[in-house]
């Protein structure tokens, strides 16, 4: 896998792949542009071509050619490395193992399948009045929305998509492997719309059939079986069409249907994407969270609903999204039929999503009589359970406040009863929104001060008086490391000890470089030593929360010896902070 990715390295350069996203101006050996993860007005993007590096100073995101490619296209990396392969024109089937390759050649040959089934379906709704009427009239679907998703139409006859396929050379086992066909080997697919299934770079991996006749006997809608290529707990469709406005929006609208993505789509509301009819799964969401940490549901409020984001809150939060409700007006059943009376309707029912924890103890308290002991004793025991799975004391506080006025409770009642669980879920991830919330955060005091260090020489002696492990990652804590054992000349490329880490250290090389290059030596030195106090105290204040979290648990235990030791750590380490402030 290695000499593939150098491979594609060696034939691609990397600025020339970046400028089809992003606006390049020659800046000295490096170009610049506009971020494309933040809304900055003043350039910050930097790509050096020298390094084969980019880094995203806005953002704090960087890295090679592939980790671009990741983010901006939202793909895992071999999606990745797929992607720039076929850019460069290299097989990748030529440097897997044998099962490897032959796992690539099937599935090149079913996506082939897919692609002239694809084009099959789309010349049969050309040469059908019943579906075209049925597409453009009944639908009301756009030309160009058509073509954006490809949609076309499966005649009723039995086996002509599987007679067109195999005069082009495809056997009938490859047409089974493909999901095209039937147990009886005829076509899948018979007197339906036809809307392709595509995967993030928007390649065809299967299909969902909408019949077109209201037959009792006949599923409305038909969807591609787990394939080689298709896996329905991992599709989201409409990525390909809907990734570059969730990355400008900053936010993904997660619906049941496929048909409600096209008529978002087709109203300008792009954002939107669908999980094709199935349960959400973590993978659904690890799809989005490349492209933004914000996802907004909209299931039903019924039952199913209910249950069904329920299920969602904690997946979000191994995620780490932010994850709000969409809430349709009680008249309409579906985004789709919102649209239709009127698409300002349903963006503003976008834009009014209300946090998930929020949605599910509305619904919770609709559900129970909060005028008995009975009913309050189960509102509230939901409601605990939701509220169980955050972290954040101060949003702990917040929801046991809103339980406490709807049920009539006591706090100190329902923290009881909260504390009575031992069951704990993991924190939430707090997304990194603003300039000013990337500087107090850790990892970018600590490239900052990495960066300056490394091109200065004088200043690698301060690390030799500090405990490496305030440093947060392995690649950090190495840098740091080194600094200390090997420092003493200003460094300009990767040294041998640091190979493991060689696009970090390019990384910072190339931060350097466009901060701190033009300092002098004093106010390089200097700089590194404020950075080097901040990092120190930021890691104090850790340590600090986590003896008051200690001190906590001893005093609700009663075991004043522990308690006492843990008081004379936090005075101490509170003297340290505070003169380390000054």
């Amino acid at each position: 896998m290695q000499d593939v990715k150098e491979e594609v390295r060696a034939r691609l350069n990397i600025e020339d792949v970046i400028s089809e996203y992003v606006q390049l101006k020659r800046a000295g050996r490096n170009f610049k542009g506009l971020s494309p993860f933040t809304s900055e007005k003043t350039p910050s993007f930097v790509v050096s071509p020298d390094k084969h590096i980019w880094h995203d100073f806005s953002s704090n995101k960087g890295g090679d050619i592939f980790t671009f490619i990741m983010e901006v296209e939202g793909m895992d990396f071999r999606a990745a490395l797929e992607h720039l392969a076929r850019k460069a024109g290299i097989d990748l089937s030529l440097y897997d193992n044998k099962g490897d390759q032959e796992i690539a050649r099937r599935k090149k040959r079913l996506l082939e399948a897919h692609n002239l089934a694809t084009n099959y379906y789309q010349q049969s709704l050309i040469s059908n009045q019943h579906a075209l009427e049925y597409v453009f009239k009944k639908r009301g679907l756009s030309k160009q929305i058509v073509q954006d998703f490809k949609v076309g139409y499966a005649p009723t006859s039995g086996d002509a998509l599987v007679q067109f396929l195999t005069k082009k050379g495809f056997s009938g086992h490859e047409l089974s492997q493909a999901g095209l066909v039937n147990r009886f080997g005829g076509d899948l697919f018979r007197g339906r719309m036809t809307v392709p299934l595509m995967d993030g770079t928007g390649q065809v991996i299967g299909f969902t059939g909408r019949i077109l006749t209201n037959d009792v006997n006949s599923p409305k809608y038909l969807n591609t079986p787990q394939t080689l290529l298709y896996d329905k707990g991992r599709h989201v469709f409409g990525l390909s069409q809907a990734k570059e406005a969730i990355r400008a929006h900053d936010y993904a609208v997660i619906v049941e249907g496929n048909l409600d993505v096209i008529s978002s789509h087709q109203v300008g509301i792009t954002q939107v994407v669908a999980t094709a009819g199935t349960a959400m799964t973590e993978h659904h969401l690890r799809a989005l969270v490349r492209l933004t940490n914000h996802i907004r549901l909209a299931f039903d409020g019924d039952k199913a609903g209910l249950a069904a984001t329920e299920r969602a809150i904690p997946i979000a939060q191994n995620v780490g999204v932010e994850l709000t409700i969409i809430t349709l007006p009680n008249e309409v059943k579906d985004p789709d039929e919102l649209i239709q009376k009127d698409p300002k309707l349903w963006q503003q029912a976008i834009d009014t999503a209300e946090p998930a924890i929020d949605w599910v103890l509305k619904k919770y308290a609709l559900r129970e009589d909060l005028a008995t002991a009975a009913g309050k004793r189960r509102f509230t025991t939901a409601a605990l359970n939701v509220v169980r799975m955050l972290q954040d004391s101060v949003e702990q506080e917040y929801y046991i406040s809103k339980i406490s006025g709807l049920s009539e409770s006591s706090v100190d009642a329902l923290k009881e009863k909260l504390n009575s669980k031992e069951d704990q879920p993991t924190k939430l991830y707090k997304k990194v929104t603003s300039q000013s919330e990337i500087i107090q955060d850790p990892a970018y005091l600590q490239d900052n001060l990495l960066a300056a260090a490394l091109i200065d020489g004088v200043t690698h002696k301060l690390f030799s008086q500090i405990d490496v492990e305030i440093f947060n990652t392995a690649e950090r804590k190495a840098v740091a490391k080194y600094l200390a054992e090997n420092g003493g000349k200003s460094i300009t490329d990767t040294p041998p000890q640091l190979q493991n880490y060689d696009i970090y250290v390019k990384i910072l090389l190339l931060k350097a470089d466009a901060r701190y290059a033009d300092w002098n030596d004093d106010d390089r030195y200097q700089e590194t030593a404020r950075l080097l106090r901040q990092v120190i105290n930021e890691n104090k204040k850790n340590q600090k929360d986590i003896l008051t979290e200690q001190l906590r648990d001893a005093e609700t235990l009663g075991d004043d010896v522990k308690a006492n030791d843990i008081r004379g750590q936090l005075n101490k380490l509170i003297k340290e902070i505070q003169s380390g402030q000054r």
